[in-house]
């Protein structure tokens, strides 16, 4: 299951739209378009919270108590034993009376059906890498998860290397692959009940601290951390990903994020993540040229903004002939970037 759309609403800058969603979303566009209030939302639902008060649109007019906020969620079933296709999940926000959540189907939803969603909504996840926080020294926890920061990252890859020892061990390969002057991942204890990572060198096997490590490792760990996962989230919401990175190590990115999406690819046996995430960099779109239905374009006009799948450009297959992806982006022939470009 997974959500096939999300209609927003006066939304702060998310005044009247719908982002299609798949099993992995790519959302590229200019900074204050709506990518960020997206992520933000759909993760509202883990528990549904949201600062509505503050996340009404610029510019609505009329009495305050006649305003509201909404998002209806379009859900789909991929095979499962119980249906939730064409469930719409409405969460809205009036002044007058608050935040409310509803379920509605033309044949009626039964409580399977919604502990099902519920279920599912508890395990959304957003995150938005910070290198500083991954590299803190933590306390050992033994249900502790990665913060949307990335911090307890340290501990996450301890648990995996006792419960987990394969997906453990796939992680050092994959490292040497990302990151061939290392060869694997150890653990400091600065002090008693304390974890951080370290990295131990190829040549010379020297142990590298997480304070000295550079900021782009750090977030290829918490990418690990995530992608081999024994229990991911349901949905994974991640902003810029490729943030600090080489572009080198951007189809490594890539790789992860569809390690979640699509785990038969890579031998896993679950079900699979829902994965959004959002890019400032034309490097990482090159590498999503044969996928352009995974790719939805965020727009700015004045104070609001709006979302459009790229796929559905009847020119695109022109354009790819003639230019990289990412070219067609930064010139501004897909749309997406700042209005005075």
């Amino acid at each position: 299951m997974f959500i096939k759309s999300i209609k927003f609403r006066n939304v702060r800058v998310l005044r009247e739209t719908e982002l299609p969603l798949g099993r992995f979303t790519l959302l590229i566009g200019p900074n204050g378009s709506g990518k960020t209030t997206a992520l933000h939302a759909l993760a509202s639902f883990a528990p549904p919270k949201w600062p509505w008060p503050e996340g009404f649109s610029v510019g609505l007019e009329g009495d305050r108590s006649t305003w509201e906020a909404r998002m209806e969620l379009q859900w789909i079933d991929d095979g499962s034993s119980e249906s939730i296709s064409d469930v719409t999940t409405i969460f809205r926000y009036r002044p007058p009376e608050g935040q409310t959540l509803e379920y509605q189907r033309p044949s009626g939803v039964d409580g399977g059906a919604k502990s099902k969603l519920r279920l599912w909504a508890k395990r959304i996840r957003l995150y938005s890498f910070n290198a500083s926080r991954i590299a803190e020294a933590v306390p050992l926890q033994p249900s502790a998860e990665m913060d949307p920061s990335g911090h307890f990252m340290s501990v996450v890859l301890d648990r995996l290397r006792d419960l987990y020892p394969e997906r453990f061990e796939r992680i050092n390969e994959a490292l040497t692959s990302w990151l061939p002057e290392f060869d694997r991942i150890l653990f400091d204890t600065p002090s008693e009940g304390q974890r951080c990572v370290a990295l131990r060198t190829r040549k010379g096997k020297h142990n590298i601290g997480a304070a000295d490590l550079s900021q782009g490792t750090l977030i290829v760990l918490a990418l690990f951390a995530l992608a081999y996962s024994a229990q991911p989230p349901s949905l994974v919401l991640v902003e810029e990903p490729d943030r600090g990175l080489h572009p080198r190590l951007l189809r490594g990115v890539k790789d992860a994020l569809y390690r979640l999406s699509f785990p038969e690819e890579s031998g896993e046996d679950r079900e699979p993540v829902q994965v959004v995430a959002t890019t400032h960099s034309p490097y990482f779109l090159d590498l999503f040229r044969d996928h352009p239905e995974q790719i939805v374009v965020a727009e700015k006009k004045g104070n609001e903004a709006m979302f459009s799948r790229l796929v559905d450009r009847d020119d695109l297959d022109g354009l790819l002939d003639e230019s990289p992806l990412g070219d067609l982006w930064y010139s501004g022939v897909l749309g997406g970037v700042p209005s005075d470009a």
